[in-house]
């Protein structure tokens, strides 16, 4: 029989925004996709989200899949795509190399590691991708072109990908606890939730597109700070708070345990033996 069903292996948070980038960008037709959980709850919240997408809790027969489960159970998940028939796997389990993967998957499957965020289900993703052994110039196009449908794509050597995770993967989460501060801070000073909560929105919007236009935030931010002035009074404290070095600890830190998760992946790939699949 065959199938040109593209299975999506995990309906989580990171699963279930490539599906909405994926379909609301018109990559692949409903019809063609397939959504893989084996949480019963979840599939339902699933099926009324993505209607004429097969959602099921075993792998379908099919040409491709993306792994989107926990990093521990990637090497599963990956040699039970190999077996429904996928010859092409996108991984985006944070920490899980493409050894680890290539191990459980076994030789001629083309294996591409990828680190997307959420902000692919808006399609603005920001994606890091490294490409395995077997994967050829046309599985790379391929799989830059599942990331690229959704956001930005950025080829890095696979020893990047971790500070990858730790920067862009999780970054959504850092401005996002940015935004609620702020929120709170113009309650604080005087200003309705709501008042504060729009305002914090167009200031993030009106910032990136100030940045994507401009870029080099330094001068940026230079522009909006005039000697003595209020901004700099603000500034002053974000400095004396050590605001940057909390960032960076915290890219840092986030980098290192997405290498913990891939070690943890790594013992699970044992149990494949490398020709398990063939």
């Amino acid at each position: 029989m065959t199938t040109n069903t593209f299975a999506v292996i995990g309906g989580g948070n990171m699963g279930s925004a490539l599906v909405g980038g994926l379909l609301s960008s018109n990559w692949i037709a409903p019809g063609d996709l397939a959504i893989v959980e084996v949480i019963a709850a979840l599939r339902a919240q699933l099926a009324e989200r993505f209607p004429g997408v097969t959602i099921t809790d075993t792998v379908p027969p099919c040409v491709a899949a993306v792994i989107a489960v926990k990093p521990p159970d990637a090497p599963a998940a990956t040699a039970a795509a190999v077996r429904a028939g996928a010859t092409r796997i996108v991984s985006v389990a944070a920490g899980v190399s493409i050894a680890t993967l290539e191990a459980a998957a076994g030789p001629e499957v083309a294996v591409i590691r990828t680190i997307p965020n959420t902000p692919a289900l808006v399609g603005r993703g920001a994606a890091g991708l490294s490409a395995g052994s077997a994967a050829t110039p046309a599985d790379v196009e391929w799989a830059a072109g599942i990331l690229g449908a959704v956001g930005i794509v950025e080829h890095v050597p696979e020893y990047q990908l971790d500070a990858v995770t730790g920067l862009a993967a999780s970054g959504p989460a850092y401005l996002f606890m940015v935004a609620e501060a702020l929120i709170d801070a113009g309650v604080l000073a005087g200003l309705a939730r709501s008042t504060s909560e729009s305002l914090v929105t167009q200031l993030f919007l009106g910032s990136a597109e100030m940045m994507s236009q401009r870029g080099d935030p330094a001068a940026l931010r230079a522009m909006v700070t005039s000697p003595g002035g209020t901004t700099a009074a603000g500034l002053k404290v974000l400095e004396d708070h050590a605001l940057r070095a909390a960032f960076q600890s915290a890219v840092v830190a986030a980098a290192d345990r997405s290498r913990e998760l891939g070690r943890a992946a790594t013992d699970e790939a044992r149990k494949f033996p490398e020709n398990k699949n063939s």
